[in-house]
């Protein structure tokens, strides 16, 4: 009985998710949501804490944050059969963390990421965003990868102390003697050996072995009961005020979440999608556009919910990364989401040191896009540098993307090739400008 019912779910995977046409089968995509899951496990403890800093309810916040990740991850795998997973962008948790300082309410700042939404919504169904996306150059968006990658790595390294901020405020190695770097290398040392030999599940296997690691030397906290009952998201509801938030003082705000939101997503897809080696020629994705009706409305729904802007997640490559192809990977990871709503202690267990290395060594794989570069052309190459490098140095996506966009018309410009550059271009690169200007004020 039980090998019938073995088979008949990977009879109707096969069917749904069409495994075999994707080269992979069901126990990849399970072990590769599991990665996934372990990896992005940490936004159950960061987000409600770090929302609970502008009078937000912690509990309701994780309720909520469980729910959105379950429906809008499950929604990108059911509708576009990816394997990209959701949950809320953390430099929109940091600005509502900070309402404060800033001088907003939380229902402004809500009302600021619905009508963000709804302006992504717009651009993804009325097909503008296939304009902006085909506007940009192959090199720019290609580039964007390895950018992305050596950011992933950088969070990587800074989870164990590997590296960190100096006194001149520059890059060093941290203290090397900490029980969190030994952990680090421990972690980092299995995965290489693992990937060596071919390993299936290799990164998981590694975050296990590091938290159980830490337990000894008390970096994994055991919780002090497995369960616990999910808390009420009724009073986080419809906190938004749109009506508030179309004041003009706050167009700056809505640039500040949007710009993030689209190109962070777009350069997210792109940079793991030329992982999975879905890329073509021109450096586009076939079903990209799936994938934007749900990032853009999965922000919408959120902000119902005060959950900030909702986005795909970097950590989707790690479950890419260990063979997940398809929803089904995806679709794994929202079951065990779901059931962090009584089971959230077990999740928080995992330590930060212990998904560490497989970030290091995501960002480092995703560096091979960058081959693709024409490095014959400096009008190409040099502004698909400059997206690679200020997207590390500014440790920000979206200033990535604009700083080379905007350097990329400059040279093409001068180099007297502007009629090779479409149209659209320069639009978008008239608003990179504004946000730059903005950033800069």
């Amino acid at each position: 009985m039980k090998d019938q019912g073995d088979s008949s779910f990977a009879s109707f995977a096969e069917r749904r998710f069409h495994l075999k046409e994707n080269g992979t089968d069901v126990k990849t995509e399970l072990l590769a949501g599991l990665t996934t899951f372990a990896t992005m496990s940490y936004v159950l403890a960061v987000v409600p804490n770090m929302l609970s800093k502008s009078g937000i309810d912690k509990a309701g916040a994780l309720t909520a944050l469980i729910l959105m990740v379950v429906i809008c991850s499950g929604a990108m795998a059911i509708y576009t059969n990816r394997p990209f997973c959701l949950a809320p962008g953390m430099s929109s948790v940091a600005i509502i963390s900070n309402l404060d300082s800033i001088g907003m309410s939380v229902e402004t700042a809500f009302g600021i990421i619905f009508i963000e939404g709804v302006i992504f919504v717009i651009i993804s169904f009325a097909g503008m965003r296939e304009i902006i996306a085909k506007a940009i150059p192959a090199s720019v968006k290609i580039a964007l990868s390895g950018g992305i990658g050596l950011w992933i790595s950088l969070i990587g390294l800074k989870s164990g102390g590997i590296v960190v901020a100096s006194a001149k405020n520059t890059l060093v190695f941290g203290n090397l003697h900490t029980a969190k770097a030994f952990m680090f290398l421990i972690g980092f040392l299995l995965i290489l050996i693992f990937e060596a030999r071919k390993i299936k599940g290799s990164m998981l296997l590694s975050i296990i072995i590091v938290t159980l690691i830490g337990i000894p030397l008390q970096i994994t906290k055991l919780p002090t009961s497995f369960f616990n009952a999910p808390g009420s998201i009724f009073p986080l509801i419809g906190r938004l005020n749109v009506m508030d938030a179309m004041k003009p003082e706050y167009f700056p705000w809505l640039l500040t979440f949007f710009v993030p939101d689209f190109f962070g997503t777009m350069g997210i897809i792109l940079g793991i999608a030329n992982q999975a080696g879905w890329l073509d020629q021109h450096g586009d994705m076939d079903g990209i556009d799936k994938c934007f009706k749900v990032d853009s409305s999965s922000t919408v729904l959120g902000s119902f919910f005060c959950m900030p802007v909702m986005t795909t997640y970097l950590e989707s490559a790690s479950g890419v990364a260990d063979g997940g192809r398809t929803g089904l990977t995806a679709l794994s990871t929202c079951v065990l989401f779901a059931l962090m709503l009584l089971f959230t202690p077990l999740a928080l267990m995992v330590p930060g040191v212990a998904t560490g290395p497989v970030l290091t060594i995501i960002g480092f794989q995703m560096l091979t896009s960058m081959r693709a570069i024409d490095y014959t052309d400096v009008t190409e190459f040099l502004p698909a540098f400059i997206a690679v490098a200020m997207t590390v140095l500014t440790y920000n996506i979206a200033n990535g993307m604009a700083l080379s966009i905007i350097s990329y018309l400059v040279m093409k410009i001068a180099a007297g090739k502007a009629k090779t550059v479409p149209a659209a271009m320069y639009g978008i690169g008239a608003c990179m400008l504004f946000y730059m200007w903005m950033i800069i004020k």
